[in-house]
């Protein structure tokens, strides 16, 4: 063995074989000792198909898209909603059939070019409280309801379902182009059966809480469907979504969506100073004065941000400002001065 230390485990064996009289011999204890292995159980019901790197990358695609799809169902709800990423597992599909609530919302869906379908399955828990909110409710919610989804409310999901589709194709195309659409809805999530039972499939589990009410949304891509695309996941393509340069074309969409948003505009016209006495005896037709001119160019602020010096004036009868200049950045106002 020469120059090897030998371990308090070999130590004991080899006194050991000493004291039984020789029935082992000191090699045989040690080479017994050191060919002991860590076995690692295996389960051939559940074959890992996808690769760590595979898996690592559908992970970092599909957190990017979380926070963006909970930007946008938040301004749809018109309500704070946190969407997070809970896990990224491999298993059969019957277990993950078998582990879902009947009744719930099981969303066939179809993405060209890709074979087969995927699912979009919304629990209860949390699919009801956001019917709720779109259709006005208030903060306390109802009883949970056991029963199908009504038609109405069927239209009323699809504008969730049709979001999360949105944003699922905008996290994807630096991977693949998708076309992704509603096949069919499902309430019963075994009568269902896309792929066969022992066959692989990715689930991708979000975590939706909207104030105190949390629930689960799982999107479940069978093996088979991104086999032949499993390389474009391996190149690290996904790395890049959500820190893409900008572009001309990116600058004119984000130009023509912010178009019509509406901002508040603020015109100063002076600012003074009055006791409290005085202004709880303020009565209508009084007059205030104060030490701004009438021909002083008024400030006109653009979401609490001064933007331009105007002056005032009216316009077909109505009180009105004239643009006069555009006030410089606070940055090269410091750099100037």
């Amino acid at each position: 063995m020469g120059d090897e230390i030998l371990s308090q485990a070999e130590v004991e064996s080899l006194l050991s074989a000493m004291e039984g009289g020789g029935s082992q011999t000191p090699e045989v204890a040690v080479t017994t000792q050191r060919t002991r292995e860590k076995v690692t159980p295996y389960d051939f019901k559940r074959p890992e198909r996808v690769g760590k790197e595979q898996m690592r990358a559908l992970q970092s695609l599909h957190e990017g898209f979380g926070r963006n799809f909970g930007a946008a169902l938040s301004a749809l709800l018109r309500s704070i909603v946190e969407v997070r990423l809970t896990s990224v597992d491999q298993l059969t599909y019957s277990e993950f059939v078998f582990s879902l609530e009947n009744p719930t919302c099981f969303n066939l869906l179809r993405a060209e070019p890709l074979e087969g379908n995927l699912i979009l399955d919304i629990n209860p828990s949390i699919l009801y409280p956001i019917i709720d909110r779109l259709l006005g409710g208030g903060k306390e919610t109802g009883p949970l309801a056991r029963r199908p989804l009504t038609e109405i409310e069927l239209r009323l999901v699809s504008r969730i379902t049709n979001l999360f589709l949105r944003e699922l194709q905008r996290a994807w195309e630096n991977v693949l182009a998708l076309e992704l659409s509603v096949e069919r809805v499902e309430s019963n999530p075994q009568l269902v059966q896309i792929v066969p039972p022992n066959e692989v499939v990715v689930l991708i589990s979000f975590e939706l809480a909207i104030q105190d009410v949390r629930g689960m949304m799982n999107l479940c891509i069978p093996f088979n469907t991104i086999e032949r695309i499993s390389s474009k996941l391996a190149a690290n393509t996904w790395v890049s979504y959500g820190r893409t340069g900008t572009t001309r074309e990116s600058a004119d969409r984000i130009s023509r969506r912010l178009d019509g948003s509406l901002v508040e505009l603020i015109v100063t016209l002076a600012e003074t100073r009055i006791t409290t006495s005085d202004l709880w005896g303020l009565r209508v037709g009084d007059i205030i004065t104060t030490e701004n001119d009438a021909h002083n160019l008024l400030h006109v602020a653009v979401e609490g941000v001064t933007k331009f010096h105007a002056r005032a004036g009216k316009l077909k009868g109505r009180k009105a400002i004239e643009v006069v200049e555009t006030v410089a950045p606070p940055e090269k106002v410091k750099a100037a001065s």
